[in-house]
Order: C-alpha cells, then sequence, then structure tokens
C-alpha cells in the first residue's frame, strides 16, 4: 500500500515540476494564455485619438452644458464666491458662514486662526505683505490696505484665496470652504483696524 502511494507521488511530481520550471526566466513572444479573457482586450479608443463615429471627430466627449462635477457645490454663492447667475462676485460674506459657525465672534476667530496658519508668513500679522517669506526673498505680496483690495467684493477676495493669483497658491483644497469665509472676514477686520493704512 506504501510503496503505491509513494509511486502515485512521483508520478505527480513528475508531472507537476515540468510546469513549474518551464515559467522561470524565459521571454516568449505569443501572447499569455486567459482562459477567462472578460475585457482584457476590448475595442477601445485611447485619448486624444480621432473617432469616425462622433461628428466631431474627438473621442473624448465633452461635457454637456451646465454639468457639475461631483464635489462641486451648486451654491455658487458659497463655494465660488459669485452671485448665482455667474454674472459676478457677492459684495458680502453669506449669511450661511456666520450661521455655520454660530455668531460673527466665531467667525472672526476662526478667521484669524486660520489666516495666522496659511497667511501669515507671507502678508505678515498685520496685512502689510512683509512677513517671513518676503524677508527671507519671496516676492512681496500687496498690502491688504491697497485701494484696490479695499474696494474688491468679498466674493472675489474669496475667489484669490481659493484660486491664487501670481505667487499666491491656491488654498482651495488646503483651506475648507467656510474657513476661506472667515480669512475673508479677518482680512476685512484688519482693514476696518488700521484705517489709515491704505493712504
Amino acid at each position: 500500500m506504501r510503496g503505491l502511494f509513494m509511486a502515485q507521488l512521483l508520478v505527480a511530481a513528475a508531472l507537476v515540476l515540468p510546469l513549474g520550471s518551464g515559467c522561470r526566466g524565459e521571454t516568449v513572444s505569443s501572447p499569455p494564455v486567459l482562459p477567462l479573457r472578460n475585457m482584457h482586450s476590448q475595442q477601445r479608443y485611447d485619448a486624444q485619438e480621432r473617432s469616425e463615429f462622433f461628428l466631431d471627430g474627438r473621442t473624448m466627449r465633452p461635457p454637456p452644458p451646465h454639468t457639475l462635477a461631483r464635489e462641486v457645490d451648486p451654491e455658487l454663492t458659497l463655494s465660488e464666491g459669485r452671485v448665482n447667475d455667474d454674472s459676478g462676485y457677492v459684495l458680502t460674506i453669506p449669511e450661511e458662514v456666520a450661521e455655520h459657525f454660530g455668531d460673527a465672534g466665531a467667525v472672526l476667530s476662526r478667521g484669524k486662526e486660520r489666516y495666522e496658519i496659511y497667511c501669515r508668513v507671507c502678508h505678515d500679522g498685520t496685512g502689510a505683505g512683509s512677513g517671513t517669506a518676503v524677508k527671507r526673498g519671496m516676492a512681496q505680496p500687496p498690502s491688504l490696505y491697497e485701494e484696490r483690495l479695499l474696494r474688491m467684493p468679498d466674493g472675489q477676495l474669496f475667489a484669490t484665496i481659493s484660486n491664487g493669483i501670481r505667487n499666491m497658491p491656491a488654498y482651495e483644497h488646503s483651506i475648507p470652504v467656510y474657513d476661506r469665509w472667515a480669512i475673508v472676514s479677518y482680512v476685512r477686520a484688519l482693514q476696518v483696524s488700521q484705517p489709515g493704512a491704505g493712504e
């Protein structure tokens, strides 16, 4: 009985061993054997490839008009700082911001905290534009007391924080929406606290 088992084991090893050794260290030019092909070799277009199927010849289809990405808030006032009909920037901070934080004092407190983290390094503590980064060689940002910035709508200031401008990076992905509005609120408080700074 034991001899029969050993013979079966040797036959099985003789059959399996060549299969395992044939897969190592050799290159082949034929495609791999895929018993279940599923979508491995489907017909497709590459990016930017020309298509005869569509009238405009493009494979990459433009999104339909007025579509928004899933993560974009359809409320332009809060998410973009623009009027909902997209005709311009909102003039003042939306009421939802104060409701989110509880009151105006909480908005200012949060705005100051975020300003100290993200903005002070360039704009300094007063907003004059002589922060640590400037002292170490970075181009000086404009003073927050310039006349054009004093007249700028709050929505445009929010959009500048979100999208960046010139040397200023975009903070849209670093700072949440409500915190960006809180920074706008704090910048307005800075501008009011030093009334002669823009002259």
